[in-house]
Parts: C-alpha cells; sequence; structure tokens
C-alpha cells in the first residue's frame, strides 16, 4: 500500500517543528545539534533510544519512505520486492510513503508517522537532528564501495567548458537542503572561479530530475547534479546523453542514508537492521535500477557524513525547523 501527506499538512507539520521548545523537553546532560526532544548522551551525534519502555514503538504496521523523486508511484513498484523481505523478516504489514519532498519526510518521522526512511545527502543531518533519524546503512558494491559523485552537465553544443564558464549564466540548483545540488557548489564553486548567486543566477528546479531535463530543454544553462540519479535517468531513457556534456565532477560523496527512527524498540529496531543486510539486490527491480549496487553496508552517521557537515558548516546551514522549511 502507498499513501501521500498533504502540503497543507506538511505546513502545520512544520509549524509544530518551530514550536518543538513548548513541548516538555528530555532532562539529558548533552545533545549536540539535536532538537530539544532528543537526547544524545554518548555523543555519536543522533538520538538516543529512550530509556524509559513506555516511550519505545514496536507498531503494528511498519512505514518505509524512500527520498523524493520525480515519479514517487515508480519508485513504489521498485522497492516492492524490499518491502516484501522486510515484511517477511519483520512479521509486521509495511506500507510505502510516496513522499512529496524532504520537509514531508522529515516531518513525517518526527511526528512518529515514518519508521524507516531514505534520506538524501543533504537533508540527512536535518532528518538527524530535528526528527530523531539514526542512519545504519547506505547501498553499495560488493567490495565495499559507496558513494555518487557531483557532476555538472550542460548542452552538448554549449560555449561552456570550465565552472568558471558559469558566470553570467542561468544555473539549475535543486533545493537549498541538497548536498550535490546545492551545498556542495556553494562550498566548492568559489575555488574554481564561481560564485553562486553572485557570478550566476541561481534558479532552484526542485529535483535532479526536473534539473538535468531543464539542461536538455535549455531551460537552464548548465547544472550541478547527482551522479547516481543522471545515471539512472539515461538508463530509463529520460534525456539522451549525446544531448548534454559533463564539465566537470567532485571526488565521490555518500549517498542516500537508510535510517530508522530513534524511538523503535530495540529488538525491532534490530530485526529491522538484518533485514537490510540480509537483502539479496540481484534480480530484483531494486538491483536492476541501481546498477552497480549488490548489497546494504553498515554505516554511521558520526563518521561517513563528516564531510557532508563540513561543507554544510561552511555553507552557515543551521538545523532547524527554518533552514527546512526553505528547502
Amino acid at each position: 500500500m502507498t499513501y501521500k501527506i498533504t502540503q497543507t499538512a506538511v505546513a502545520a507539520g512544520l509549524a509544530l517543528l518551530g514550536s518543538a521548545s513548548a513541548v516538555a523537553a528530555q532532562d539529558c546532560p548533552e545533545r549536540g545539534a539535536l532538537d530539544v526532544l532528543y537526547c544524545d548522551a554518548n555523543g555519536d551525534l543522533v538520538a538516543d533510544t529512550p530509556t524509559d519502555p513506555a516511550l519505545l514503538n514496536d507498531p503494528n504496521t511498519l512505514v518505509f519512505a524512500y527520498t523524493p523523486v520525480e515519479d514517487p508511484a515508480v519508485y513504489a513498484d521498485i522497492w516492492a520486492p524490499f518491502i516484501a523481505h522486510l515484511e517477511a523478516e519483520t512479521g509486521k504489514d509495511v506500507q510505502f510513503f510516496a513522499v512529496q519532498s524532504n520537509s514531508a519526510e522529515v516531518e513525517a518521522m518526527r511526528s512518529g508517522r515514518l519508521h524507516i526512511a531514505g534520506f538524501s545527502t543533504g537533508p540527512t543531518p536535518f532528518a538527524v537532528n530535528l526528527a530523531g533519524a539514526v542512519p545504519f546503512a547506505i547501498m553499495g558494491a560488493e567490495d565495499g564501495q559507496f558513494g555518487y559523485k557531483l557532476q555538472v552537465f550542460t548542452q552538448a553544443d554549449s560555449d561552456i567548458q570550465t565552472v568558471a564558464d558559469l558566470a553570467g549564466k542561468r544555473v539549475a540548483h535543486t533545493s537549498p537542503t541538497s548536498n550535490s545540488g546545492n551545498q556542495a557548489p556553494r562550498a566548492l564553486f568559489p575555488g574554481l572561479g564561481v560564485v553562486p548567486d553572485q557570478d550566476y543566477e541561481v534558479i532552484y528546479s526542485g529535483s535532479h530530475d526536473q534539473s538535468m531535463l531543464g539542461v536538455v530543454a535549455g531551460d537552464y544553462d548548465a547544472a550541478p547534479v547527482a551522479s547516481e540519479v543522471v545515471d539512472r535517468m539515461a538508463e530509463r531513457g529520460l534525456y539522451d546523453p549525446a544531448e548534454v556534456r559533463m564539465i566537470w565532477e567532485s571526488d565521490p560523496f555518500p549517498t542516500t542514508s537508510f535510517t530508522l527512527a530513534h524511538d523503535l524498540d530495540p529488538a525491532l529496531a534490530e530485526t529491522i537492521k538484518q533485514a537490510f543486510f540480509s537483502f539479496e539486490f540481484e534480480g530484483t527491480a531494486l538491483g536492476d535500477e541501481f546498477d552497480g549496487v549488490s548489497k546494504f553496508i553498515p554505516i554511521t552517521y558520526q563518521d561517513q557524513w563528516a564531510v557532508i557537515r563540513e561543507i554544510q558548516a561552511s555553507n552557515g546551514v543551521e538545523y532547524t525547523p527554518q533552514g527546512l522549511a526553505a528547502e
């Protein structure tokens, strides 16, 4: 089963985020950047599991969401084999949440309506700090390698040859919280000769898919996008690679983090993790969609997201409801 959340509900949820201080906060010695609803006594940068058994959650139906994409319905089908595996391993019904935006996804986990979620690279810290998300896995290859690159594309016949040539152009960024679609370009491009919003016009497209399709259509002169997204788009025939040209790419970044709500019953949380790590990609729609991926690999937010936190810090990002609402 698939369901959606309305923009009205998202707005209401974000309003509640802003009034979190009105809610009785946990009395704890340390929480770092976490919202007042969460505690981080062990210093691992993610929300601790509640110590009061009455606060633990063991739902009859688990709700799972994957990061926002142009056509969520397509991904409901792609994730169907994994959801069936998750149901078999946990003995619970699992619903796919067709998420429409990063804000909706974060708000849903914070409100307790979302239990398992894949958050895009840039929004992951918002999910950790505002919604108590606990990253534990990432898609990777058999040899344990994972990640994606920020790539900059323009039209094949464009006069743009380097990042510095973006000066004076109309460039599509995806959304304010996106790592490769906005935060990384703002941190890295000044060293390559241009400052976004100062040397070129930034136009937010809403997604990597829309950025790429906009470049193909000539709506934008260029766009920084995530390599994993444009690769999948090309494989599905959504654009002709001959119509575009890549002018620059970064070193690898971590890709989508798979997370659990911090308040899940520890036994259930462990069962869910094992379901991820025991899933066989080969021969499934999920394996076909994510080329080069063969398994889920264990990760931690503290280690694998250190470079992302550094990029966001250089951009003055604060993990607040206001920062999330800007998405």
